[in-house]
């Protein structure tokens, strides 16, 4: 009686081809609907939950980037107090800036407001001495609608308080969403390993080996990737403050702080940072501070994202600066700020993955290669790793 022919998957679920008039059954049917909406479904949960798991994500990348200064101390004292210091001293760290940062702005803004006045009435006379600029003014009147805007400006601080008090509500949900990010990070970082680590003992010996390795090079690379980051925005304050204080900029330490802090947001932190310092350069020497900070801005800006970055994080973490380029822009263009912050670590991440993934395939080869040329080697690992003698080969 000849064997039944082998079936493959194409066969299973569409029938056997070649025949003419069948058709696929009802159960096949069903199973194909109902996976086509168990996807549908899983796309619209993680449409609905994406703000939480976006935080999750900045969440678990913060407690990685973290988990390295928390594993130094935890050396030399208590887990539970070494985490307790790391994100006492990250919650201080802005709180420092704020206090560096605000007092000189504020005083800067009530400066422009008192003083706004004396600027109008320097404009007008420097254009009634030039013969030009008096044509052009009065076809345009342009004196005169800047000392309507001086004079009515007091007038308008009840309405700037309605604008503040709008971001106010919008700085608290964003306070919210970071207390929950930061709390979620302390959790990961006091748990995490453990939960991984019970995850991969689940696997066999040769498989849990192998996803620690990956494991541990992902985490030094996220850690790496922040340290990295953080030396690039010192490079931005420190190149801030030297031309400011040539330029005899007021409050160049703050704003070059200022310039270092934003410059840790991704493609718009810089831009943002270049802005407030060029309103602050208005004041001090115009035009000649403001047409000088525009260009070192604008021509620092591409020095950065073309030398300064790729170089920094191609040593941080092992990938080549084309990699990195193109990553910030799909994670930018597909997530925004959230996307151009993780791209490089997400890019570090699957590069270390693929390349464990194919280490653990060539030495698996390797060892099948091994247990057929030396057959006893085989059979001692087999005891090792299954207990027991692993059966002979049938042949015949």
């Amino acid at each position: 009686m000849p064997a039944p022919p082998p079936h493959d998957a194409a066969t299973v679920l569409l029938g056997e081809p070649g025949r003419e008039g069948d058709a696929p059954t009802t159960r096949v049917i069903l199973r194909i609907v109902l996976i086509v909406l168990a996807v549908v479904f899983t796309l619209l949960v993680l449409r609905l939950l994406w703000q939480p798991i976006a935080w999750m994500l900045i969440a678990m990348f913060l407690a990685i980037a973290l988990s390295g200064p928390v594993n130094l101390l935890a050396r030399r004292m208590r887990r539970g107090l070494a985490i307790t210091i790391v994100y006492l001293a990250v919650l201080l760290v802005p709180v420092a800036i704020a206090a560096v940062i605000v007092p000189p702005l504020v005083r800067q803004g009530v400066n422009l407001v008192q003083d706004l006045p004396t600027y109008a009435q320097d404009v007008q006379r420097y254009v009634e001495d030039n013969p030009q600029l008096r044509r052009l003014n009065a076809d345009l009147g342009v004196t005169e609608r800047l000392n309507e805007i001086a004079a009515d400006l007091p007038a308008k601080i009840p309405e700037a308080a309605g604008v503040l008090r709008d971001l106010g509500s919008g700085l608290i949900s964003s306070v919210f969403a970071g207390f929950t990010i930061f709390v979620l990070s302390i959790f990961m970082v006091a748990r995490g390993r453990v939960w991984i680590d019970a995850a991969i003992d689940l696997r066999g010996a040769r498989h849990a080996s192998a996803l620690r390795g990956g494991l541990d090079r992902i985490a030094n690379a996220v850690g790496n990737y922040v340290g990295g980051a953080i030396v690039q925005a010192t490079i931005a304050a420190t190149a801030t403050f030297i031309l400011l204080s040539v330029l005899d900029v007021p409050f160049a330490g703050a704003l070059a702080v200022l310039v270092g802090l934003f410059d840790l947001l991704p493609l718009v932190g810089a831009t943002l940072a270049a802005v407030i310092v060029g309103l602050v350069t208005l004041f001090n020497d115009f035009p000649t501070d403001t047409i000088v900070w525009a260009a070192f801005a604008v021509a620092y800006q591409q020095f950065e994202n073309y030398v300064v970055q790729p170089q920094i994080q191609k040593r941080a973490v092992e990938l080549e600066p084309f990699i990195v380029l193109v990553s910030v822009l799909f994670g930018a263009t597909l997530f925004g700020v959230v996307g151009a912050l993780l791209a490089i670590p997400v890019a570090a991440t699957i590069q270390i993955a693929l390349q464990e993934w194919w280490r653990f395939r060539l030495e698996g080869r390797l060892e099948v290669v091994r247990d057929e040329l030396h057959p006893e080697r085989g059979r001692e690992r087999g005891r090792g790793e299954g207990g027991g003698e692993p059966p002979e080969p049938q042949t015949g």
